[in-house]
Parts: structure tokens; C-alpha cells; sequence
């Protein structure tokens, strides 16, 4: 009975002694606070200190990505007379949105921010992602909003809080943001329904006739290509011809003035025999005739030769 009643002040002293070990696992980091001052920040694997109580040892998942939803919520109370996550507009219009922050812990020190601040983190961050969602829909007007909201604060929330949040040293990355919920209020949003569907049907017809000009451009520059290379042929060709005749006629002179070197009566025999099978080629074709047979006993008469009225 006495060695029991020693044994478990000793099994009990051991216990306490192990709450000073701890395990950290693959993918995180440790903080140890020593009566609530940091004074290490060890890796994955076994970490052996002063038991509970004196050191607190907090282990921080790194790679995990956590998030934060900021914003409207369909589900809530519907007679609330302002609820969270309705922002008027530039044109001073009311819509409802909701986004969702991704974000995980940093590295190093951004470890050790995180742990201290971690029970006002996600708060603070809700209050900087409303601070730039009103900033943004407040300078942009309710159609505007309504049609690319979307896509334009996945692109731009993730850097804006971001940048707010780096004087406030909690440790965390801004990792992306989506668009959860972006409507106009249930009152009017049949109407806003309407017009955004027009306002396609508009984008629609515009996109049509930027494609249908863009085909008559491209159409028009083919056949102007055509066009040109036909050109180009053709005055390629008749500048060919042109020196073929060129030549031809040059080498032509050049032995026509031999030949009238050797006999300077050449010209005329060649004139003759060309205008001989000029006269011929007419008189087949009944465009001359001989007159012997028109010649009368007082000479030729022209008048028979007159045209009828």
C-alpha cells in the first residue's frame, strides 16, 4: 500500500514531465512560448522542453489553406434593415455580395505572428475584405458591378487586402478570392435580371458585327492580294512581250540596214511585196477591188458607187 501511494506521486510527476514533449508533424511549424515570451520555432520532428504550464508549445499547419467567407448571406434574417454584405453603388443602387478568402500561414516569423494574433485574424480580415469591397463597388456603377464583378474581384481582392493587412503583422498569405454571391436585392432584382439579359443580347449583336466586319476585312484583303498579283502578272507579262517585240524589231533594223548596204533598193522590193500581200489580203476579205470593169465609155463614174438613201 506505501509503494502504491509512492508510485503515483511518481507516475503522475513522469505524466506532467512528458506534456513537455510534443511531435511535430510533416507540414508544420511550432511555436514555444516560455511564460509567454517566444523562444523557439522548431521544424517537423520531436521537441523536448519544460512541461505545461511553463512552456506552450503551438503547433501551426503551414501548407493548409483556410478561408474566410465575408459578405451577404442568403440565409439570414431577411428583415434585417442592413444586412452584412449590402453595398450601394456609385449610381446609388443597392447589391448583395459575398466573397470567399483563401489564405494560408506564412513562414518563419509569419509563424509566430499568426499564434499571437490568431483569435483576431480572420475578423480583421473580414474587415479589410468589406473595406475593399465597398471601395470598389461604390466607384463603379450598378450595371458595371452586376457584369463583372465576378471576374474583376477574383483579380483584384487578393492583392488589395493583402496590402492592407501588411501593417497589421498577422502572419498570413492572401492566397485567392471568389465571387460567392452577387445579386441585387429581391425587390428589383427580376428587373436587373432583365436589363443584364438585354445587355448580353446587345454584347451579343455588337461581338457579331465586330466578327462580320472582321470577315469582310479579311475577305476584302484576299481579294485585294488577288487582285494585285493579277495585276502583277499581267504587267509582267506585257513587259516581256514588249522586249520580245523590242528585240525582235531591233534585230529586224539591224539586218534590214545589212541588206541595204549590200543593195540600197532593198527597201522598196520589201515595201512592195508587203503592200502586194496587203492588197491581196483586203481584196479576199472584199474590202478592195479592181475598177477596169467599172470604167465606162466617159471614163469612171463614182456615182455608182454611192450609197442609197
Amino acid at each position: 500500500m506505501k509503494r502504491l501511494l509512492i508510485a503515483i506521486p511518481v507516475l503522475l510527476l513522469l505524466a506532467y514531465l512528458l506534456t513537455g514533449i510534443a511531435q511535430v508533424r510533416p507540414g508544420e511549424r511550432a511555436v514555444v512560448r516560455r511564460f509567454g515570451q517566444v523562444v523557439a520555432q522548431p521544424g517537423p520532428g520531436l521537441w523536448i522542453g519544460f512541461p505545461y504550464g511553463i512552456d506552450r508549445v503551438d503547433r501551426v499547419p503551414v501548407n493548409f489553406v483556410r478561408q474566410v467567407k465575408v459578405g451577404y448571406d442568403p440565409d439570414a434574417d431577411e428583415l434585417s434593415v442592413a444586412p452584412a454584405g449590402q453595398l450601394l453603388t456609385g449610381d446609388q443602387n443597392l447589391v448583395n455580395i459575398s466573397v470567399a478568402i483563401d489564405y494560408s500561414v506564412g513562414d518563419g516569423d509569419a509563424v509566430v505572428q499568426y499564434v499571437l494574433h490568431k483569435d483576431l485574424i480572420e475578423a480583421a480580415l473580414a474587415r479589410v475584405t468589406e473595406s475593399v469591397l465597398a471601395e470598389w463597388v461604390s466607384s463603379h456603377s450598378v450595371d458595371e458591378v452586376l457584369l463583372t464583378g465576378k471576374v474583376a474581384l477574383r483579380v483584384r481582392l487578393p492583392g488589395q487586402v493583402q496590402e492592407q493587412l501588411q501593417s497589421y503583422g498577422l502572419g498570413i498569405q492572401v492566397l485567392s478570392a471568389s465571387v460567392t454571391w452577387l445579386t441585387a436585392p429581391d425587390e428589383v432584382k427580376s428587373y436587373f435580371e432583365r436589363v443584364m439579359v438585354a445587355q448580353a443580347g446587345i454584347q451579343t449583336r455588337v461581338n457579331e458585327a465586330r466578327q462580320y466586319a472582321a470577315n469582310l476585312k479579311r475577305q476584302a484583303q484576299a481579294d485585294e492580294n488577288d487582285y494585285l498579283q493579277q495585276a502583277n502578272a499581267y504587267t509582267q507579262g506585257r513587259t516581256q512581250l514588249a522586249r520580245a517585240d523590242a528585240t525582235a524589231f531591233s534585230a529586224r533594223l539591224e539586218q534590214y540596214r545589212r541588206l541595204r548596204s549590200i543593195n540600197p533598193g532593198i527597201l522598196h522590193s520589201i515595201w512592195w511585196s508587203e503592200l502586194g500581200k496587203l492588197l491581196l489580203a483586203l481584196k479576199a476579205n472584199g474590202q478592195v477591188d479592181l475598177l477596169d470593169s467599172k470604167i465606162g465609155a466617159d471614163g469612171l463614174d463614182l456615182m455608182q458607187f454611192a450609197r442609197p438613201k
